[in-house]
């Protein structure tokens, strides 16, 4: 079987703005120039299209952002349009929120812990398992003088973290007043705690504080266990005699906010929905940078690439007000009243156009009274279907003590560690013969394309190669070239070869950040001074030879290349800000690992244009972060005559991310798809299980020497 030709795969993609901080700007614009004048003449002159990698890096999200919001419903012209399609959104909704499929419903196991009274409304303390081991706390708010089933809202908590001592009580306890609010006049209300700040505290700064980027791997977001408790908190609900099923209401303000959003997009049983101070648009989070004061909890695995518009708009034709001051620093006004004009449009598609309101008060991003007021007349409206004014606002009537649900958390809790079950990991049988694997692997290559890979420019374009450095010592020649990655980004190669020969056999050689400055020490003996100078490239040869036990140059062409964000085009060295550069290309449906496999896909693809032959054959070679980008841009590239890997993580857990990849598979599973039909040396691999790939290797009867695997 032929190796899988990318061009022949089906792969869709939207794009998106970008900005990034501009207070490193003049910082690294320095950095970048001083890198540059070390590098002449080789490097020659600054990138023909490109900028210092912060503007770049800036640009592209502002671009890629741009594309994502113009591409916001757009398909959405009609009522039917609309209906055709609201379905099949609410289930990409659900996968990207890691429920697809839905978690099994087992017994709640509901417990109420605790009652009191006061003079307005009962409180009872109650706990319930969304999944076994999986403990949501909350407050059951009942108004005192009801009559039958009462209309009954579910407030979900933001950051409101209250603790005593190491002692949690949970976000209800800061958010009491409205549910006090509610049951005074005449609701029912279950307040429920959230993951992090509960009684039992479970973790949402996977990605934003604790490094676990594993879960864009997973397709793990706190969000989706937020958005599951709320799904249970209704099935708790239309369990309690109290309750009226048909007159459901949510609400929550910031983090609650956002939780209203998913519970209202994906539960028609929400009647009415206000989210509050919980709603914007990607081009605040990724190009403002509303995404550095967020956890992890606010954002689904945005696989479909999706601005958040889409997500309201699955609450219509359902009343929703959109809540809002503004002066709110980390939901801005204006991205607020272009999320409100967007989702419009599906209201009056629908005829629905007095179900939707947007309600601004003044203020900061806090929870004043004037919101609290928006809310209450909303819910009387249409879950009352009164309009009287309303004539109080929400105020603290309990104790910590009294809202506290568990004296002694049970033991068998699993709050603390439920990112690393909530959403399964793929098992993958070795096949039991050839046809099952291939079924198996063009399954998973289209997988890669849809759920990992879907950010990638739809068109690579024009590659726009310009030699930006040539010369030659003795019958070696050196050359620089620039080519176009994808829109925005411009990436340079370094090519060494025998000057009296066009090499058709190259060996590409992949650049993480520590690589990029070994081999730029030894390039800088190799190719002269910042004066112009060019030395005797002795030196560099000798270095690759010994390092990575490659061919002379004079044999093979050695070429180069440092993906985006590596080298000529790195951007900020702050630590704290790179994990939120990070975090923006997730937000745009993307990891900055996939993009740097698009770059070496791309930069594979220059080399044959440079090489100036068809034949060209080409022998990657990658090294730790790299290693994974390389191994699967072999998979769609088959000018990759051989791989070379040099400390490849034996998972994604601790190796490179990709979108929703282990979902379906993991490294082993992409050497096996390499191996079947090129040559891979794994290095420094002797302590990795690698045996996946020899078992598929022997059942499709590969020699055995197509996979070697060497300790260091």
């Amino acid at each position: 079987m032929p190796k899988t030709q990318f061009a022949g795969m089906n792969i869709r993609t939207c794009s998106t703005m970008g900005r990034l901080m501009r207070r490193q700007n003049l910082r690294n614009s320095w950095r970048n120039l001083v890198l540059a004048i070390c590098w002449l003449p080789i490097l020659g002159q600054s990138l023909a299209h490109g900028e210092p990698g912060d503007a770049m890096l800036a640009e592209y999200f502002r671009q890629e952002t741009e594309q994502l919001r113009q591409n916001c419903l757009q398909d959405i012209q009609t009522k039917e349009d609309w209906l055709a399609r609201r379905d099949t959104y609410r289930q990409q909704l659900f996968d990207m929120l890691g429920l697809d499929p839905l978690p099994a419903r087992g017994d709640l196991h509901a417990q109420t812990t605790g009652t009191h009274e006061t003079e307005h409304f009962i409180v009872e303390t109650v706990q319930f398992q969304s999944l076994p081991g999986l403990y949501v706390t909350g407050n059951l708010y009942l108004p005192k003088n009801r009559s039958g089933k009462a209309p009954t809202v579910l407030y979900v908590c933001g950051h409101g973290r209250f603790k005593i001592g190491d002692v949690s009580y949970g976000n209800k306890v800061s958010y009491q007043h409205h549910g006090g609010w509610f049951a005074r006049n005449g609701y029912v209300c279950l307040t429920i705690d959230t993951l992090q700040m509960g009684e039992i505290e479970g973790i949402h700064h996977g990605t934003y504080r604790k490094g676990m980027w594993w879960w864009n791997s997973r397709g793990y977001t706190p969000a989706g266990v937020e958005a599951w408790n709320c799904i249970r908190a209704l099935d708790y609900l239309q369990q309690r005699p109290e309750v009226d099923p048909k007159r459901i209401g949510a609400t929550g303000r910031s983090g609650g906010g956002a939780y209203t959003w998913w519970i209202a997009a994906l539960d028609d049983r929400i009647r009415v929905a206000v989210p509050v101070a919980g709603i914007t648009d990607l081009t605040n989070h990724v190009v403002d940078g509303c995404v550095e004061g967020h956890c992890d909890c606010m954002y689904m695995v945005n696989t479909y690439r999706w601005d958040y518009p889409q997500v309201a708009a699955l609450v219509a034709p359902r009343p929703m007000l959109i809540v809002n001051t503004d002066r709110d620093s980390i939901f801005p006004l204006d991205g607020v009243v272009r999320t409100h004009a967007a989702v419009s449009k599906i209201y009056e598609l629908l005829g629905a156009e007095d179900q939707l309101g947007l309600q601004i008060s003044e203020g900061p991003h806090k929870d004043t009274q004037n919101l609290q007021v928006a809310a209450g007349a909303w819910f009387h409206r249409f879950l009352k279907n009164d309009d009287s004014r309303i004539t109080d606002t929400g105020v603290h009537y309990l104790s910590p003590q009294d809202l506290k649900v568990f004296d002694e958390l049970p033991t068998e809790n699993r709050n603390a560690e439920i990112q690393s079950s909530f959403v399964p990991q793929a098992e993958v049988a070795v096949p039991q013969n050839r046809e099952a694997w291939q079924a198996w692997r063009n399954e998973a290559l289209k997988k890669l394309l849809e759920q990992s890979f879907r950010g990638w420019p739809e068109q690579p374009g024009d590659l726009d190669i310009q030699v930006v450095h040539e010369s030659s010592i003795g019958d070696v020649q050196h050359r620089a070239i620039d080519f176009t990655s994808q829109h925005g980004i411009r990436l340079r190669m370094f090519l060494v070869a025998a000057e009296a020969a066009a090499p058709t056999e190259w060996d590409l050689h992949i650049l993480d950040e520590q690589n990029w400055r070994q081999w730029a020490r030894a390039a800088t003996l190799g190719f002269g001074d910042a004066l112009g100078e060019i030395g005797p490239p002795g030196a560099e040869s000798k270095t690759l030879r010994r390092r990575e036990g490659v061919v002379d140059f004079k044999e093979r062409g050695q070429a180069f290349l440092a993906p985006r964000g590596i080298g000529l085009t790195a951007w900020t060295s702050d630590e704290r800000e790179r994990v939120h550069i990070r975090r923006r290309f997730m937000l745009l449906g993307q990891t900055l690992d996939g993009m740097r496999v698009w770059d070496i896909y791309r930069g594979v693809q220059a080399l044959q244009k440079i090489s100036g032959s068809e034949e060209t054959t080409i022998h990657l070679h990658a090294a730790h972060d790299m290693a994974g980008a390389g191994l699967y841009a072999a998979l769609f590239e088959p000018r990759v005559a051989s791989l070379q890997l040099e400390g490849l993580a034996t998972s994604h857990h601790e190796g490179i991310q990709l979108l929703n990849v282990l979902k379906f598979m993991d490294m082993p599973q992409a050497v096996a798809m390499a191996a079947e039909q090129i040559p891979v040396r794994l290095r420094d691999a002797s302590a990795g299980d690698w045996s996946f790939p020899q078992a598929v290797l022997k059942v499709l009867d590969v020699p055995v020497d197509r996979l070697q695997i060497t300790a260091k």
